[in-house]
């Protein structure tokens, strides 16, 4: 292709004057609004919640949340009670402490696993792998005596450390069979011209596999951090102090309470999600190249 070519086919894919901005404009503005439509139709009870845990109680009872942009009037007094009169505070610090190890055993473990059923040979991997895909099926409820009862000698109902097991044990069948499906689209010649070398597993682990599977491993931690962070029924069973409640039990709690504390509730509620949103923003290309990972070899 000649340098002339080059510039016209350029030419033609960038619109270099104001006219043909504007038609590009105009022809895809109709999917651009259709598209902004729907997220605003989404977005609206976000939208809602966040305003109504910004006014006071007696505007709240008075009118609806979309008569603020008439009359605006704001307060942080129920993010204040909720905080530290509710206990919503430590109840915040509670979800972090379990979410975090929540996230980050299972991703450890499964990500070793994945590996070695993708890329270690060993008697009966497939057979291994076939089991871990039928776990997947058993309902995190048909464990809850058994575990409670076997749990309870031990202290951990008491503390953090049940709930941080039965979390990583549920979760891992579901990320070995994502992360393995995963690693096994690496190239292969890649990790045999690493043997050849005399790589070690663990070393083809940390240097090859882990930094070109950063996408499905993210994806796989935000798929976890957001289904610990938001479990209320794990928390109920395996969180048998109430010091140790996360924030979802004590929702459930002032529910009860305050169950016309509309304001109380709605900022309650804006905490939970504020958290989830920030990771899913904050993260969320590669939570989409993850879910994209292997659809193309």
């Amino acid at each position: 292709m000649t340098a002339g070519a080059l510039q016209n086919t350029t030419a033609g894919s960038v619109p270099r004057t104001t006219g043909e901005r504007f038609n590009r404009f105009v022809s895809r503005s109709p999917v651009h609004i259709v598209l902004g439509l729907i997220g605003l139709i989404w977005l609206l009870p976000s939208i809602g919640l966040l305003i109504t845990s910004f006014r006071p109680s007696s505007d709240m009872r008075a009118s609806g949340w979309w008569t603020v942009f008439g009359d605006p009037s704001f307060t942080v007094a129920n993010y204040a009670r909720v905080l530290e009169g509710e206990g919503m505070g430590g109840a915040f610090l509670n979800s972090i402490f379990i979410t975090v190890p929540s996230t980050i055993i299972p991703l450890v473990v499964a990500s070793l696993a994945a590996f070695a059923l993708a890329w270690v040979r060993f008697p009966l991997r497939d057979t291994t792998f076939l089991i871990i895909i039928g776990l997947m099926l058993v309902p995190v409820q048909i464990g809850f005596i058994p575990l409670v009862q076997g749990l309870r000698p031990t202290g951990l109902l008491t503390n953090f450390g049940a709930i941080w097991l039965t979390h990583a044990a549920y979760a891992l069948p579901f990320g070995i069979f994502l992360l393995r499906n995963f690693f096994i689209t690496l190239p292969k010649d890649l990790i045999e011209a690493a043997r050849i070398d005399g790589a070690s597993n663990l070393a083809i682990f940390r240097t090859i596999v882990v930094p070109l599977s950063v996408p499905a491993i993210a994806s796989y931690g935000i798929f976890q951090f957001l289904w610990t962070w938001n479990d209320l029924l794990m928390s109920l069973i395996y969180v048998q102090s109430n010091a140790a409640q996360p924030m979802p039990v004590k929702i459930t709690q002032l529910l009860g309470t305050y169950a016309s504390e509309w304001s109380l509730l709605a900022a309650a509620s804006f905490l939970v999600m504020v958290v989830p949103l920030v990771v899913f923003f904050s993260l969320q290309r590669y939570f989409v190249q993850g879910l994209l990972a292997g659809s193309v070899k």
